[in-house]
């Protein structure tokens, strides 16, 4: 497992890691800055709980994968 194969532009899982983890940071700032309702919060807290949980998964298997063009 190598941090270096986490950047991967051509690998479409890398926009989706890049979009989940931005999503959960928007979803955790609006959760923080309004006052919500509680259930409201906690679903917003719960989604980007999710949103992160899937954007660590995705992060492991970026860099659990060999990149697709390697040079010779």
């Amino acid at each position: 497992m190598k941090f270096g194969r986490l950047y991967q532009p051509r690998n479409p899982a890398f926009w989706l890691m890049v979009a989940f983890n931005l999503l959960s940071t928007l979803l955790a700032w609006v959760a923080r800055t309004y006052a919500l309702a509680p259930a409201v919060s906690l679903l917003l807290a719960g989604v980007a709980i999710g949103n992160a949980l899937i954007g660590v998964w995705l992060i492991l298997q970026l860099m659990r994968d060999k990149p697709s063009a390697e040079p010779d």
